[in-house]
């Protein structure tokens, strides 16, 4: 009315019957920031958390928001659709890839998966020295837990041979507390590459992509004990025959120190 017909604003709350204060209502909604940011903190802290664990712990922290309050902003931030929480992994420090000093100072280990003829799937794992490429151990099988990679390991210690440290990924073989525990009994210092960062475990990776392309694509296998067999002769021939250019042409058996 005021824009189509001039009225002022008096005479057109008069003719619609509307109080001139309700026209004049601006609305302000509520600064939730302060809520957003420590309900998020407790969340995050908590997966698990509900909204009146969430309120009473506010409350505890000295924040005396009404419960209405908390609970518009809880479901406006989706809290209130069950999270799946994440693992918590330990802080991991980036690691340097460096060429270690000497044989036997540093291994990186990996896993890979394939399958049969039939389809069933198996897992390899395979342990590599850094210092001059030599692949030490090949293991195949449908399940390798934490305590087949102790026992490859203890397998190199029969042979005399462990390293200083370990680099390998953030899988659950590899953060089990058995494997820590193993570790530090012998000595061994375990590195784990950042999460989703493959490239500081390079050695391995491109190892990895070499058996890939050499033996596990190139053959049909049909049971595992034809995957093993294979794996041995591809093994002795990758360090004692075959030239890698990183190494000068040369196979790793004969980098010395």
């Amino acid at each position: 009315m005021s824009k189509e017909h001039g009225f002022t604003q008096r005479q057109a709350c008069r003719c619609v019957g509307l109080s001139r204060s309700t026209a004049q209502y601006i609305k302000h909604p509520p600064d939730d920031t302060a809520i957003i940011e420590r309900l998020g903190q407790l969340t995050e802290k908590h997966p698990a958390i509900g909204v009146w664990q969430s309120h009473y712990r506010l409350r505890i922290l000295g924040h005396w928001w009404n419960f209405k309050r908390v609970y518009r902003v809880y479901t406006a931030m989706h809290l209130n659709i069950r999270r799946r929480a994440r693992k918590r992994l330990p802080a991991r420090v980036k690691q340097t890839l460096f060429q270690p000093a000497g044989p036997d100072h540093v291994y990186s280990i990996d896993f890979m998966h394939d399958t049969l003829w039939n389809g069933r799937t198996y897992r390899v794992l395979n342990v590599i020295d850094d210092y001059n490429r030599q692949l030490l151990a090949i293991e195949v099988d449908t399940s390798l837990p934490a305590l087949r990679v102790i026992r490859v390991l203890e397998r190199l210690k029969e042979a005399g041979r462990l390293p200083r440290m370990i680099r390998l990924d953030n899988g659950p073989e590899f953060i089990s507390h058995k494997l820590d525990t193993w570790c530090r009994t012998h000595g061994i210092e375990l590195h784990h590459i950042q999460p989703g960062k493959p490239t500081q475990n390079a050695y391995v990776e491109r190892f990895n992509g070499n058996m890939r392309r050499e033996l596990l694509d190139a053959n049909v296998f049909f049971t595992l004990d034809d995957v093993r067999r294979k794996a041995d002769e591809w093994m002795n021939d990758y360090n004692h025959y075959r030239p890698h250019k990183a190494l000068g042409y040369r196979p790793p058996v004969q980098i010395q120190p």
